[in-house]
C-alpha cells in the first residue's frame, strides 16, 4: 500500500506499476464530464493526465489534485488531502483509516457530489475509505430490494392478440391489415416492469463493485443484490442517466440508492483488459469537495444565515465576457458577506509575512467586492494537522474610486480536522460518522459564528 498526499511527498516507481501511466492516460481521455472534472482544460502540466505526476527522470510518482484510492494489478494507492502531511510523521494504518473518515465526513454535507445521508459505525480497524462507500451502499440497497423492488411503468409497443392499451392504428393497418394478419393487432400500453432502467443501474454498480470489494460481507450484501435482480438486463449506465432519474412519493427511499449509483458513477474510473478488471479508482477533486463542504455545512448547521452558492449574475468587463463566480454569498438579513473558499495551505512558514496567502486571491476577491457592491469579504482556508490559527489576519483595501470605499477582508483557518484521531484517540472507532466529528462540528459552527459576528458587528478601519 503507497500513501500520496496531494503535491507533497514521493514515492518510487516499483515494477509492480509498470504499465499505470499508460492505463490513467488512456482513462483520462475517456473519462466521463462530470460537473467536478471542469477546470482540467487550463492545467499547464506535462502529463497527460491529472491524477498522478510520473517522474521518469528519478523513476517516482506524486499525487496531483485528487483524493481517493486506486486499485492496480492488485495493489492500492491512497491519495491523501494535503491538509494530513507532516513530513516528520510516519503514518500509520490507523492515521491512514482516520484521515478517510474525515474525507466521508466531508461527503455527508455535500450537495454536488452526491452522498447519502444513510450511514453506519465504522472500523477503521478493518475498512478503508472505498471499502466503506462499497459497504454502505450494499448493505443498504440488500436491506431495501428485500423488501421492496423498484417497478416503474414504460411503454411497450408490441403486436398482440388482444387489444390492449390503446390501438397503434398506422402499424395496424400497414402491417396487419394489409396483410391479412387482421387477427393480431399492435398496441401501445404501460406494463409495471420490473427490468426498467434504474434497476439496470443497479445491476451495473453492484456488478462493478462486487469484483473490487475485499470485504466478505460487502460480497454477501452485492450478491444478494444481483441475485434479486438476477432478471435485469445488464446495460452499462452513465451518471447523467443517473442524475435524470425521479422519483414519485411512492419509491422516495429508493433516492439513496439513487444518490450512491450517481457518486459512484461520477467519480469512478475502470479499465478492462480481456474482460479482466485490471484497474479501478475512485477520485475526487478536494479542491471543490471542500468549497462543497463548506456550503453544505453552512447551510445545514448555521442558523440566522443564507448561503447563495456559485452567484453569477455579475461580469468583470462591460461586454459580459469574464464572468465572477463567487463561491458564497452570505445574507445575514441586514448585511451581506462575500465568502470564498481555498483549499490551501496557509500559516505553514512563521516568517512569511503574508502568511501564505497569495495576491492573487486578494485581487480575485476585490473584484468581486467591486461588482458585487459589497463591503464585507472573507477568506477561508482549511486547518492542517500541523498549524491550526486561532486568529484571524484582516485586510482593508480602500476603494480611490469609489468615495473611499472600504472593503473589509479577513483570512480565517476552519477547524475541519478532528486532531484526537491522530493523538490515540480511539473514541471514534465504531461510532457512527457523526457522532466521531460531533466535537469537529461544533467547533467549526462556533468558528463560522465569530466569522460572521465580526462582519456584522464590527466595522472596518
Amino acid at each position: 500500500m503507497i500513501n500520496l498526499f496531494e503535491y507533497q511527498n514521493k514515492t518510487v516507481l516499483t515494477p509492480d506499476f509498470e504499465g499505470l501511466e499508460l492505463f490513467l492516460d488512456d482513462i483520462w481521455r475517456n473519462r466521463e464530464k462530470s460537473p467536478y472534472w471542469y477546470g482540467e482544460e487550463n492545467d499547464t502540466k506535462i502529463e497527460a493526465q491529472q491524477f498522478l505526476q510520473f517522474l521518469h527522470k528519478t523513476d517516482e510518482i506524486k499525487s496531483n489534485k485528487y483524493v481517493g484510492v486506486i486499485h492496480y494489478e492488485g495493489k492500492k494507492i491512497n491519495l491523501l488531502p494535503k491538509i494530513f502531511f507532516d513530513g516528520d510523521r510516519e503514518y500509520s494504518k490507523t492515521d491512514v483509516h482516520a484521515i478517510q473518515q474525515h474525507i466521508l465526513w466531508w461527503l455527508s454535507y455535500c450537495r454536488k457530489i452526491k452522498f447519502p445521508n444513510y450511514q453506519t459505525s465504522l472500523d477503521t480497524e478493518k475498512s478503508d475509505f472505498f471499502e466503506v462507500l462499497i459497504y454502505l451502499f450494499a448493505k443498504y440497497t440488500r436491506e431495501l430490494l428485500k423488501h421492496s423492488i423498484y417497478q416503474q411503468y414504460e411503454e411497450v409497443r408490441r403486436e398482440v392478440q388482444f387489444v390492449r392499451g390503446r390501438l397503434d392504428m398506422n402499424r395496424y393497418i400497414t402491417e396487419n391489415l394489409s396483410r391479412a394478419r387482421w387477427h393480431k393487432v399492435h398496441c401501445i400500453f404501460d406494463p409495471f416492469v420490473l427490468d426498467n432502467r434504474f434497476n439496470q443501474i443497479i445491476k451495473y454498480v453492484a456488478s462493478m463493485l462486487v469484483r473490487q470489494t475485499g470485504n466478505d460481507e460487502t460480497k454477501k450484501y452485492l450478491g444478494e443484490v444481483l441475485f434479486i435482480l438476477d432478471e435485469v438486463a445488464d446495460e452499462p449506465a452513465t451518471a447523467d442517466e443517473c442524475a435524470a432519474i425521479q422519483f414519485n412519493p411512492a419509491f422516495a427511499e429508493f433516492e439513496t440508492v439513487r444518490d450512491y449509483c450517481q457518486l459512484f458513477l461520477s467519480h469512478a474510473v475502470s479499465f478492462d483488459y480481456k474482460n479482466e478488471l485490471r484497474l479501478f479508482a475512485f477520485l475526487l477533486p478536494m479542491e471543490y469537495l471542500f468549497e462543497d463542504f463548506i456550503f453544505g455545512f453552512i447551510e445545514k448547521e448555521v442558523d440566522g444565515v443564507k448561503a447563495i452558492a456559485q452567484a453569477s449574475s455579475r461580469h468583470l468587463d462591460q461586454d459580459n465576457k469574464f464572468q465572477l463566480r463567487p463561491d458564497l454569498i452570505l445574507d445575514t438579513g441586514g448585511r451581506r458577506i462575500i465568502a470564498d473558499t481555498k483549499y490551501k495551505l496557509v500559516y505553514t512558514d512563521p516568517d512569511d509575512q503574508k502568511k501564505g496567502i497569495s495576491q492573487a486571491d486578494l485581487y480575485q476577491v476585490l473584484a468581486y467586492a467591486i461588482r458585487f457592491k459589497i463591503e464585507d469579504v472573507v477568506l477561508l482556508y482549511p486547518d492542517t494537522i500541523s498549524s491550526e490559527m486561532n486568529e484571524s489576519t484582516g485586510f482593508i483595501i480602500r476603494d480611490e474610486f469609489a468615495e473611499q470605499v472600504d472593503v473589509k477582508v479577513t483570512v480565517w483557518q476552519l477547524p475541519v480536522i478532528n486532531r484526537g484521531m491522530f493523538l490515540g484517540d480511539s473514541s471514534h472507532r465504531r461510532v457512527h460518522l457523526k457522532v466521531a466529528f460531533d466535537g469537529t462540528k461544533h467547533d467549526l459552527k462556533e468558528k463560522l459564528q465569530e466569522i460572521l459576528h465580526s462582519h456584522i458587528f464590527e466595522q472596518p478601519g
